[in-house]
């Protein structure tokens, strides 16, 4: 009886130990097909991206931002291709007149510090407050408008990068500008 006890258990003990072994050999072979799987998933994914045609970009970037009695832009970002002609449009949808609440939208060149420039720009009033000696650091800009006014304006993108726009009146550039990001 005690050897037949042993028995059912040495067999029961072979039987757990060759299944394991079997589950652990299914598993390897699932994990190798698996890794197969997903690398031909892979090569396959590549070569459409390869083969599929490149994101179209518009010959022109059409933007419209606006300007309000808050001194708030409602764009605090752009984003155009490089070497792509922009077309700009600022509306300033407020109320107040040129001379107390004037918007603007100036791009500066990479690098120009945008408080620096607001304080040299705060002197330029018979220049629609760009300064003269600072047209250099500005790629595009609009004239200043008054609430109701509109103004477009075309230029090419620079390189890319980003850039900083700001609104050039005595003031505003702290509240009213953002980020032109060139891909």
């Amino acid at each position: 009886m005690k050897n037949l006890f042993l028995a059912v258990i040495a067999l029961a003990f072979v039987t757990v130990s060759c299944a394991g072994g079997a589950d652990k050999k299914a598993e390897s072979k699932k994990e190798k097909t698996e890794t197969k799987v997903a690398k031909q998933e892979k090569a396959e994914v590549s070569s459409k991206s390869e083969d599929e045609p490149k994101e179209e970009v518009a010959e022109v970037a059409e933007v419209v931002i606006e300007g309000n009695d808050q001194m708030k832009f409602n764009l605090d970002k752009i984003e155009v291709y490089a070497g792509q002609t922009v077309k700009l449009t600022l509306k300033h949808v407020g109320e107040m007149p040129v001379e107390s609440m004037g918007h603007n939208w100036v791009l500066l060149k990479k690098g120009v510090d945008r408080a620096d420039f607001a304080m040299a720009a705060m002197n330029a009033k018979d220049n629609g407050y760009i300064p003269a000696d600072r047209k250099g650091d500005v790629i595009a800009s609009t004239k200043m408008l008054g609430g109701g006014e509109e103004v477009t304006i075309e230029f090419t993108a620079p390189k890319k990068g980003t850039y900083e726009f700001l609104c050039s009146f005595p003031g505003h550039h702290g509240m009213m500008n953002g980020k032109f990001i060139v891909k």
